[in-house]
Order: structure tokens, then C-alpha cells, then sequence
């Protein structure tokens, strides 16, 4: 169940907020659907919830706010667009790789695989798939986790009506499990028939939330569609004959030769110009979609359909006439009349109930129901707690009733109260001053004389019930909502060795490194005049940086370059966390890389040297330890320093300048550093280094501390070292700096 109160986005600039006070509510083992025209605020919503965007209010999923809970993706699923994965990598392979994000077995994906019908297409790369096949693998990645709650924005956008067809029973059948769906959809036909509860928005305004059944009863109403180029004529005519025959028919002008007749058939219509001899060349049968505001009648002025065609609505003036309750179709009520013109217009968010000891006790979300409780209350969820938090689990009720005078006459209202007839679901019919007055007694609260200049069409107002428990929230706002941070990934090894193996660049950047290598060492063996060392690992005295390191750096500027074109682990935010076990897992899977690929760079240039020119120049050189450790020490730092750069600037490119920085920047600064006289050296320095030590280490262990400190002395390994040691500093930096954000 989804309990959302009080949405509010912050304002952009001059403009409005994009979702203003928006409450309702999502029930287990429906399907609930956000209506809404394009700019509605129906994503917006839906990443408020999420709490994915800055704003205020608060969301209970199943009584829990969404950080309270440990592992949210175990508990909703959520598809917002495309699913961004690497388009070279097969779709088993992406799940695979979420489910060890998630910490789910990897079995499950073949399971949800088969579930959503991907099981012949589970070698098809990512980019290759057609747009109803990647929907299906959204919804696949949404149910990774087996969750009870699916959030799904605009899910059948641009797909066929059988794929939509498919979709929707995906989404009923999760429902009918006793999980909780929510959709969004810009189409009101299509909402009516797979949702259970829509829920309207208009301009970032909640203003409807009603039963499916009552949703089409008020708003999807029959009508006749008739193109003809006399459409005046022929709409004045149907107007008359209803009149006469006292029948209630609504002849809508749609722009141009085009009318919608609502209240009547083609046969009648038909019949009217055949009788007349207009001219007709279209004339059907059609559901009419009568916009957010289908609760209320058409105002006398002109307004705009979704279609943005200018409807002037044509009524009968003896039906009009017969009082602000009448009827002009079924289930449509007749537009009150509105307010004076110098009354200050009404916000429901104004509403301010008084306690019994005179205390403001006004929320500033009101949760619209779209129903009446018996005996003429609404049920309103309680807002947000007083220190800004709600409370957990719990939601209180307040009931605001709808009452009219027995005289029909209202005092004005004062500065805390509100008209909340704008706000409040189509299906809801306020009492009317009729209705007082069969009762013979006042309603409670109201003035005991009427105001001067009151009408009695005036719309009804909202007072609490007497003896009902008022709010206990004081706060004027809902609590801010901030970002959540990104989930790391429960098993981040394992999803790092998934990611790196999936996608074949990795392979293909280890074929080309091995390549140029082994020419480079062929092209300096046969110009001679490069010591052997240099020559096993390609590395001319003309270039910065060897073949393998250049590549190893590559390779992991690729583990967050790929992450931030892709971010397959963050697809609702479109970043990558920052999380310190990521990091360690990437650096982990870069140096095993890096050393496998300086192994394999030096054995295969060993190898062509020796079929090229013979054993002389395939010999292992007698100092090869400390060789050794400088070689790989050299290519990890590489692939590190790619790393690191990757995940500051977000951007693979970015991580290979880095690496290339080292010996071309740092590398200079360093050696004129140590440059000039030194009066002092470290001379001894491994003995002192193993008297220091009280305990001798096994196998030798301070000779490699000692081979380490004399590769840091080095011009190239000073500079590695404080440029891995700078890099991870800013990391680290950055990732505080988000979380303090």
C-alpha cells in the first residue's frame, strides 16, 4: 500500500512547482493509475515519492517511508524510461549482473527471464532490442527482486496495443498476487479500463481521485460524432428539437465542421438531417473524453479540450432553468453558479480547522478521497507530524463535512477557510441548500444570519464535524524531502566481475594492447641500442607511458567511464553511487586485470623476440625482481589512477588523461625536485629497515619492502604514488561531499 501526503516540488525559478500539494492513496492488490496530460507532474510525482528529487511531503510504503527501509529495491520496483543498460551486453547478461546488485541469486534471472517472455531473446544485445522488448526487460528488472509494490512510469508508451494488451495483464496479475501498481498514463480510455482507482492531476493539482467505474460515469461519456459543413445549422436544430421534446441533450461545436452530441443517438441524429437535407459525412458512435474537470459542468465560457479543440457548449435553456441541481446527462451535475467576482479566490490548502480551545490546528496537505463517508463526511488521512516527521505506521483521520445552510445562505468566507470544490474528485456531490432545508435545521457551524449579498448557489463549505478528533500535526509544511542516496551493490565483487565480463571492450583493449606491444618490442629489437628490460616490456625512451600501462589505465577508466554512460545500477537517477565497497571492489578487479595483462604482455613479447632474433634477447635479466616488482607496480598504478580520475570526472576520457598526466606533468615536477645537492641520503636504509623490525619476516620480507621503497624513490614511481594518493584523497572528498549535500 502507498500512502503519499502532501507532494510539493520546489518552484523552478518564476514558475509554479511542478506538483503542488498532491495526497492520495494506492491500495494492495489494485492497480491505481496518475492521469495526466504531458506536463501534468505525474513523473515528478513519482520521483517525490521515490525521493529522487528535492521537494516536500512524505510517502509510506506499507507504513514505511522509503529510507527506513534497508533494501528498497526488495520492496518497490521501479521503471522510469528506457532501461539504461550497455548496449553491447546480452540480456541475461544484464540481469545477471542486477542480481548481484540486488543480492539475489543469479537464478532468478532466468526465472523473470521466462516470466516476462525474454527466454529466445536472452542472447539479443541491449541496443538491438525493439521498443517492446526493452519494456519487457524493464518490467524483468522491476521484478528482479520479487517486490510487492511496482512504480512504473508511463509503461506502455509507444508500443502496440498488443504489446500494451501484455503488459497490462503483467501488471493485474502482480496486483491479483496482493501487490500494489502504480502507473502513470496520459490516456483517460485507456486508465478506465486497466486501472482500479485513477487518480487525476491538471498543472501539477490533484483533481479527481476515483473508483474506475465512477471515473467513466463522470468523464467518458457516449456520444455521437457528426462532421458535417453545416455543423451550425444542424447544432441548432438538434438544440431546438430537444427543447420541444424535453429530452437533455448536449451539442458540443469542436472547431470547423465537427460537433459532439451528447445525450442522443445516431438514429436521432441522423434522422434530424435527413429531415433538414444537411449534408453528413460523419456520423458514429465514440466515448468522449470531457477533460480533468468532467465532475463539474462546462463552464459558459469556451475551454479547451485535451485535443485542444474550442468547445462552445450549446444548452437548453428550459433545462437550465430548472436549478442548480439539475441534470443535463446522467451523472453530471449542472455548474453551480460561481462566486462574486471581488470574493478572493479559494485554495483547499487554505483550509485551517480551529481546536476546541481556539488553536490553529491547519495541515498543509489535505488527502482527497474522492468518496463520502455515510451521512455526508469525507475521510481525510492525516498530514505530517509536528516536528515535520509522520508518524510511522500510524495515519490519523480528520472528517471535514460538507454543509449547507437550512436557508441557503453562507457568511463569507474568513481568511483561514477554503473552497475546496476545485480540488476535490468528479464523483463527489456536495450538499446542496435544498438539501439543508428538508432537514429543517442549520447546519453546524454556520452563521446565524446570512451575509449580505450571499446567494443560495453558493458553494458549500468544509467545517470539521463537531466531536471529531482534529489533527495533531501544527506544522504549516510537510517535511523536505532530500535525495536518497544511491544503493550500493550487496555483492559489489561479484557485480564488478559480472560488469567487466559482460561487455567484450575489455577483451578486445587486452587483443590490441597485446598487439602493439609485441610490434613495438619487435621494431626496438631490430633498431637496437634499448636495454632488455625496456625491450621485454615495449617501452621506447621516446614514449611516456608502455603499451600495457597505457592499456591497464584504459581498462580502468572503462570500470566508471561505462558506469556513467550506462548507469545500469542507478537507471532512476542516472548516476553511479558513491560508495567506498564499489570503489574497493573496482580497484580489486583492476589490478588482478592489470597484472594479468603486464604478465601476458611481457611473456608474449618474450616470445616474439625469441622467434624473430633467437634466445639472446628472450633471457631473463639477472636483477628481475626488483624489475618485476617495478613492472607491475607500474601497471597497477596506472589502472588505479584510471580509476580514480574516472570516478571524479565522470568520464572515461577524463580517467586515460589522467594516467597519460603522470610521466608527462608529475613525472617533471618530481625529478626537478630531487634535483641539486642533497645533504642527506638514504643510505642503509634496508638495514635500519630490517633492524627495525622485531620480528624477522618470512621468505624475506623486508627485501620487498626495500625493492618497494627504492621503486617509490624513483622519478615515474614517486609521481605515481602521490598522484593515486592525490586522486584518492579527491574521491573520497567528493563522495563526503554528496553525502553532506
Amino acid at each position: 500500500m502507498i500512502q503519499a501526503f502532501g507532494l510539493t516540488s520546489n518552484p523552478r525559478k518564476e514558475l509554479p512547482p511542478a506538483v503542488d500539494d498532491v495526497s492520495f492513496e494506492a491500495r494492495a492488490g489494485r492497480v491505481t493509475a496518475l492521469l495526466g496530460a504531458p506536463g501534468a507532474g505525474k513523473t515528478t510525482a513519482l520521483r517525490l515519492m521515490l525521493e529522487l528529487q528535492q521537494g516536500r511531503g512524505v510517502t509510506y510504503f506499507r507504513g514505511r517511508p522509503l529510507r527506513r527501509i534497508a533494501h528498497p529495491s526488495r520492496e518497490v520496483g521501479v521503471l522510469l524510461g528506457d532501461v539504461p543498460g550497455h548496449p553491447a551486453r546480452t540480456v541475461r547478461s544484464h540481469l545477471r549482473m542486477l542480481c548481484a546488485a540486488a543480492g539475489v541469486p543469479v537464478r532468478r534471472a532466468d526465472e523473470v527471464l521466462e516470466v516476462v517472455g525474454l527466454v529466445s531473446l536472452r542472447e539479443e544485445r541491449l541496443g538491438t532490442l525493439s521498443r517492446g522488448m526493452d519494456r519487457r526487460l524493464g518490467l524483468a528488472c522491476a521484478l528482479l527482486s520479487d517486490p510487492h509494490t511496482l512504480v512504473l512510469d508511463d509503461p506502455v508508451g509507444g508500443l502496440s496495443a498488443r504489446e500494451s494488451r501484455w503488459l497490462y495483464g503483467m501488471l493485474r496479475a502482480h496486483a491479483h498476487q496482493g501487490g500494489t501498481v502504480l502507473i502513470t498514463a496520459t490516456d483517460p480510455k485507456e486508465a478506465a479500463r486497466t486501472a482500479d482507482r485513477i487518480v487525476t492531476l491538471e498543472e501539477g493539482r490533484l483533481v479527481a481521485d476515483q473508483e474506475a467505474a465512477d471515473f467513466s460515469r463522470t468523464r467518458l461519456r457516449p456520444r455521437v460524432a457528426v462532421r458535417t459543413p453545416h455543423a451550425a445549422r444542424l447544432a441548432t436544430l438538434l438544440t431546438k428539437e430537444a427543447r420541444t421534446a424535453q429530452r437533455s441533450v448536449e451539442v458540443v461545436r469542436e472547431g470547423g465542421s465537427r460537433l459532439s452530441v451528447y445525450g442522443s443517438t445516431c438514429a436521432d441524429v441522423g434522422e434530424t438531417a435527413f429531415r433538414h437535407g444537411i449534408l453528413v459525412h460523419q456520423l458514429a458512435d465514440e466515448i468522449g473524453d470531457m477533460g480533468p474537470g468532467a465532475g463539474e459542468a462546462l463552464s459558459d465560457a469556451p475551454r479547451a479540450t485535451q485535443g485542444g479543440y474550442r468547445l462552445d457548449a450549446i444548452r437548453e435553456p428550459d433545462i437550465a432553468a430548472q436549478g442548480p441541481a439539475s441534470v443535463t446527462a446522467p451523472g453530471r451535475a449542472k455548474a453551480q453558479p460561481k462566486p462574486p467576482a471581488d470574493e478572493p479566490p479559494s485554495d483547499a490548502t487554505a483550509f485551517r480547522p480551529e481546536a476546541p480551545d481556539g488553536t490553529d490546528r491547519s495541515p498543509s496537505t489535505v488527502a482527497h478521497e474522492g468518496h463520502l463517508a455515510p451521512g455526508g463526511e469525507r475521510e481525510v488521512p492525516s498530514p505530517l507530524a509536528q516536528d515535520g516527521q509522520a508518524d510511522q505506521g500510524e495515519v490519523g483521520a480528520m472528517r471535514l463535512v460538507a454543509e449547507a445552510d437550512h436557508s441557503g445562505a453562507h457568511e463569507p468566507d474568513s481568511a483561514g477557510a477554503a473552497d475546496v470544490s476545485d480540488r476535490t474528485a468528479t464523483s463527489v456531490q456536495t450538499s446542496t441548500s435544498a438539501d439543508s432545508a428538508t432537514t429543517g435545521q442549520p447546519s453546524a457551524g454556520a452563521a446565524p444570519h446570512p451575509a449580505k449579498g450571499a446567494s443560495p448557489q453558493d458553494p458549500t463549505r468544509l467545517r470539521p464535524a463537531a466531536g471529531v478528533a482534529t489533527l495533531n500535526a501544527l506544522s504549516e509544511l510537510p517535511p523536505p524531502i532530500s535525495v536518497r542516496p544511491a544503493p550500493s551493490p550487496l555483492r559489489p565483487l561479484r557485480y564488478e566481475l559480472r560488469r567487466a565480463a559482460g561487455v567484450g571492450t575489455g577483451f578486445l583493449t587486452g587483443a590490441a594492447v597485446l598487439v602493439v606491444s609485441a610490434l613495438t618490442a619487435a621494431l626496438l629489437a631490430r633498431v637496437g641500442h634499448t636495454p632488455q628490460h625496456r625491450l621485454l616490456a615495449a617501452w621506447p625512451q621516446e614514449l611516456p607511458l608502455p603499451p600495457a600501462a597505457l592499456g591497464a589505465g584504459l581498462l580502468g577508466a572503462f570500470a566508471f567511464g561505462d558506469e556513467f554512460r550506462h548507469p545500469a545500477l542507478a537507471a532512476d537517477r542516472g548516476t553511479v553511487p558513491r560508495r567506498l565497497g564499489l570503489l574497493a571492489a573496482k580497484l580489486v578487479v583492476s589490478a588482478a586485470t592489470a597484472l594479468l595483462l603486464a604478465f601476458l604482455t611481457v611473456g608474449c613479447d618474450a616470445e616474439v623476440l625469441y622467434l624473430l632474433y633467437g634466445r639472446e634477447l628472450a633471457q631473463v635479466p639477472a636483477d628481475w625482481l626488483p624489475l618485476s616488482a617495478s613492472w607491475f607496480g607500474l601497471v597497477i598504478g596506472c589502472a588505479w589512477a584510471g580509476v580514480l580520475a574516472a570516478g571524479i570526472f565522470r568520464s572515461t576520457t577524463a580517467g586515460l588523461a589522467a594516467v597519460v598526466a603522470v610521466p608527462v606533468v608529475v613525472v617533471p615536477l618530481v625529478q626537478k625536485a630531487l634535483e641539486g645537492p642533497a645533504v642527506r641520503t638514504a643510505a642503509g636504509f634496508p638495514l635500519r629497515l630490517r633492524e627495525g623490525l622485531l620480528l624477522q619476516w618470512p621468505f624475506g620480507g623486508e627485501r620487498y619492502l626495500s625493492a618497494a621503497a627504492r621503486m617509490i624513490a624513483q622519478p615515474v614511481g614517486g609521481a605515481l604514488t602521490l598522484s593515486l594518493m592525490a586522486l584518492l584523497c579527491a574521491y573520497v572528498l567528493t563522495t563526503l561531499r554528496s553525502r553532506v549535500r
